[in-house]
């Protein structure tokens, strides 16, 4: 009977991994291949699964029988020795909050498991590409790259020259029509600015060329590009609708070249299977639109409410609406035809994660993770935005992301992964994992006097 359940749990492991090689597959196709060796962490859980199917019901503890007297799993004494032994010998494992459990509960674990798993193996096979030194004044998005080879993560820095250059090489290549009319059918009644589509299409096409010829033995790319202020009077355009569609295909870009953003962005895409967004957690929610649409009918305060926006980076299938503007901030002070290219429209409700994995000055790695929701809240604003509601946010942007001197770009993933986004960074050895304490629980530094 025991095996039988044991079997039956382990097969809902091996379905949900079937699923999951589909998908890779899937972002392989459509990604430059940037997901084919996933497959060999599928691989691996299967076989981890086999072993728990062979050595779970011999493990698991029951009393019928005189299970306890014959048949006596010790799995308590089991994973102490374990655990014991691959200490001494310098082994790092992942460890389940409480890693014991029935045929069914360990098949759990599993599942569990996976994200954690695809995220371990995928930043050692990371290449980060950056694109020319961060904007001047920007100094919140630089951070030491040192321990970026310490998770195991190459980056390739190049010059806004190479791009350039390499961009123009790319006119009049022949497969801009096709690109083209693939950003056309994204876009539909959103296609604003049509004439702007083909210098956007060589521009895809630009780095897309360039990862298939930079990536050398990386499995993975992600890109950190200058997007201002040159960017626009040389390319004439933004290129925040092509970061877009790249970071729908499973290669994350941030603006701004923000090293660290990427690195977050990558590591929720791989957790999350799913496209994800870089925002600025950029102002509070005015008080008329929370009198208005969410007092009263969403158990947030305005303290816990804030927008998060970017010029126009997020992915189409993560907007309500999308609409192709030119940025807006930018044709202030010149001249609007070159700023053409931003996809703007409010972000589509629902659960998310807000996160970012960031170096300090002095080399040290560092965390945060909020849960939360988009709410369905129209924002009356511009570029790729949210009204965002996260428990206890005021006290959380204070006494975490002010405190702790992260910069303003926050990851976001749709869903809550908070769970094995936490595991994933306590894996690779961050220490200080910060996350939005609950009412009543006080921060280090917060005055209980307040």
């Amino acid at each position: 009977m025991y095996a039988e359940k044991a079997s039956a749990s382990l097969k809902e492991v091996v379905d949900g991994i079937q699923t999951i090689a589909g998908s890779a597959r899937k972002m392989k196709e459509i990604s430059i291949e940037q997901a084919d060796s996933m497959d060999q962490v599928e691989q691996t859980a299967e076989r981890i699964a086999e072993v728990v199917q062979n050595n779970s019901v011999a493990a698991e503890e029951t009393s019928a029988n005189g299970g306890l007297v014959g048949n006596r799993g010790d799995a308590y004494c089991g994973m102490l020795n374990a655990s014991y032994n691959l200490k001494l010998r310098g082994v790092k494992a992942y460890i389940p909050d409480y890693p014991v459990g029935t045929a069914d509960e360990c098949a759990d674990m599993i599942h569990e498991f996976l994200p954690v798993a695809r995220a371990v193996y995928a930043l050692n096979n990371l290449k980060i590409i950056s694109f020319g030194p961060r904007p001047n004044n920007f100094l919140a998005c630089n951070a030491p790259i040192n321990q970026l080879y310490n998770l195991g993560v190459e980056i390739e820095e190049n010059s806004e020259l190479d791009l350039f250059e390499s961009y123009n090489k790319h006119a009049g290549d022949e497969r801009i029509p096709s690109v083209v009319k693939s950003m056309e059918d994204e876009l539909g009644a959103g296609n604003k600015k049509p004439e702007i589509l083909s210098k956007l299409a060589q521009y895809e096409l630009t780095l897309l060329d360039w990862i298939e010829a930079h990536k050398g033995s990386r499995k993975y790319v992600a890109i950190a590009g200058k997007c201002w202020p040159a960017f626009q009077t040389q390319f004439g355009f933004v290129p925040c609708y092509v970061n877009s569609r790249l970071t729908a295909m499973g290669i994350p870009v941030s603006c701004e070249v923000d090293i660290y953003g990427a690195l977050s962005e990558f590591i929720g895409t791989v957790v999350s299977n799913d496209t994800v967004t870089l925002l600025d957690i950029n102002n509070t929610v005015p008080s008329d639109i929370y009198n208005e649409d969410i007092k009263g009918k969403f158990n947030y305060t305005i303290k816990d409410t804030f927008m998060g926006f970017h010029c126009g980076n997020t992915a189409s299938g993560k907007l309500a609406f999308c609409e192709m503007k030119n940025q807006m901030i930018m044709a202030r002070s010149l001249p609007e035809e070159v700023t053409n290219g931003t996809l703007e429209g409010d972000i589509v409700p629902g659960d998310i994660t807000f996160f970012r994995l960031q170096s300090t000055s002095d080399s040290q790695l560092r965390a945060y993770i909020a849960q939360g929701e988009v709410l369905p809240v129209r924002t009356r604003s511009f570029g790729s935005i949210g009204i965002f509601a996260i428990n206890e946010m005021g006290r959380f942007y204070r006494h975490v992301l002010i405190e702790k001197n992260y910069p303003h770009h926050g990851a976001v993933a749709f869903g809550h992964f908070g769970k094995a986004l936490f595991d994933v960074f306590k894996y690779i050895g961050v220490e200080d994992i910060a996350y939005n304490q609950p009412a009543g629980v006080l921060y280090k530094s917060e005055n209980p006097f307040a």
